[in-house]
């Protein structure tokens, strides 16, 4: 039999991602002794953080506020960075959650954002400003920022990853890869663990910080929480996040807060071969272009409206749409005019899914969907749209299509071949469900009292988002309430 390994250390992070790292660095920086225990082997780690666009969304007043957070970059002499002040990220977080997020959280998130990334700056992360996802050229040439969110990880996620790992090795956090946490004890607090290798122990702590994601990987938890259908979803992620530590800390006394009824999920390439958990590609597989065409399911039908909002406000919604329409699966349409604009990474990916036809007919039976109801839907489409206003991708501009469902901005008739469509499904991204905890990131009990040592952030705090998401929002949150974790931990 296998002798169990004890261990002791002041303080325990479960999960390295984006959230345990930083919770880890503001431990590390007050001298506490810290390890990270990582679910996935190393060439598996980073939890959701490395499938991510790298986005952080801050509270800012413009570029020459941010430009010694950035790299250097010669386009910033010709970009336009509208301000985003605090109260419009507050606005944006009601705005998206229908007013059902936390309103103490939030006010951590927004008055911290900005600070908590220039923390991490500090520590050897890079940052940039995202032009080829967040920015369109304008009459005069400059690239102007639209929705709220511009500024991302230097590498995207797996960037990330990289330099938080390089910043806690400086720092001498200790990380076991393939540790898989198996109980959270109250006494001590202490967690036991399996690795990779089969064997078991436990590591007392003064403190431990739970950062180890949702349960969207967990088909069965998907469709006990998500509902019927959701067991179909795809997980674009890590394939780690099953739902462990959540079933362990409400065991150990902690209560579920926030919304486990609903999740980000996206717009997911449907039929490429390899659309889970995809490490090379990561978050390329999305299909996010949507408000420069119209979006049908298999009966040939438009069921949402593309242009509601920008897609920083839409995209983590729309996942779920399309889960619900016959099937499961939808098509983005694009014509000649509009193909060109689509993002390259996403839409000019290696194995890309794409139908292409020189007649809507012709798109359609390369789509399987009926070559009447495609061609009546386009048809009234184009009728529809309000020609007099002009478009400009930049801003909301009312250029509508009057149907139903609406088209409330950037309404571009689809008429000239050849045309496109790129089938989609849903990709699910992570969980809205978590753990109460107060704003220092202390898990509560049913009583509102802090159980003692044990704190929660990134993925696993519920109360921030409900229903929607706004992008960038949630690399944001994990750094912010990470920071704070670790820095009581």
């Amino acid at each position: 039999m296998q002798e169990e390994i004890e261990s002791s250390v002041d303080v325990v992070v479960v999960g390295g991602g984006n959230a345990g790292f930083s919770a880890a660095h503001a431990a590390a920086e007050r001298g506490r002794r810290v390890l990270v225990l990582e679910k996935g082997e190393a060439g598996l780690a980073g939890g959701n953080s490395y499938f991510t666009a790298g986005a952080v969304r801050i509270a800012h007043h413009g570029l020459e506020e941010l430009s010694d957070l950035l790299d250097p970059d010669e386009r910033h002499g010709v970009s336009v960075l509208p301000p985003y002040p605090a109260e419009q990220f507050s606005a944006d977080m009601a705005k998206v959650t229908g007013g059902r997020n936390d309103p103490a959280l939030t006010e951590v998130l927004v008055g911290e954002s900005q600070d908590a990334i220039r923390w991490l700056h500090g520590k050897g992360l890079r940052y940039r400003l995202m032009y080829e996802r967040q920015a369109y050229p304008d009459a005069q040439g400059r690239q102007v920022f639209w929705g709220g969110l511009a500024v991302g990880s230097t590498g995207g996620g797996k960037g990330l990853i990289e330099q938080h790992t390089e910043a806690a090795e400086k720092a001498g956090i200790e990380i076991r890869y393939g540790t898989r946490v198996l109980d959270l004890l109250t006494d001590g607090p202490c967690v036991t663990w399996r690795d990779a290798a089969g064997r078991t122990g436990t590591v007392r702590a003064k403190s431990v910080v739970l950062a180890a994601g949702g349960f969207e990987a967990d088909a069965e938890l998907r469709r006990r929480h998500l509902g019927p259908g959701w067991e179909l979803a795809k997980v674009r992620g890590t394939p780690l996040n099953t739902g462990d530590m959540l079933t362990a800390a409400l065991a150990a006394g902690a209560v579920p807060y926030g919304d486990w009824g609903s999740c980000h999920s996206v717009a997911w390439d449907a039929w490429h071969a390899e659309n889970e958990g995809n490490r090379e590609l990561t978050n390329q597989l999305t299909r996010s272009g949507y408000p420069l065409g119209i979006v049908v399911n298999s009966r040939g039908e438009r069921f949402l409206d593309e242009g509601a909002d920008f897609r920083n406000y839409t995209y983590a919604l729309y996942g779920a749409r399309i889960l619900a329409q016959p099937g499961g699966i939808a098509f983005q349409i694009f014509d000649a005019t509009t193909r060109p604009q689509l993002r390259t990474e996403e839409y000019d990916m290696p194995g890309a899914s794409v139908v292409t036809g020189s007649t809507l007919a012709e798109l359609a039976a390369g789509m399987g969907v009926d070559a009447a109801a495609l061609t009546r839907t386009v048809e009234e489409f184009n009728a529809s749209i309000d020609r007099d206003v002009p478009l400009d991708l930049a801003v909301k501009d009312g250029r509508s299509a009057r149907v139903d469902p609406p088209k409330s901005n950037w309404a571009i008739p689809c008429e000239t071949p050849p045309f496109y469509a790129f089938p989609v499904t849903c990709g699910i991204t992570f969980t809205f469900g978590g753990l109460r905890a107060d704003t220092s990131s202390r898990v509560l009990d049913a009583e509102g009292t802090p159980l003692p040592g044990l704190f929660v952030c990134g993925e696993m705090l519920g109360g921030l988002f409900s229903g929607n998401y706004p992008g960038g929002s949630g690399l944001t949150s994990g750094a912010v309430f990470g920071r704070r974790a670790g820095s009581l931990a």
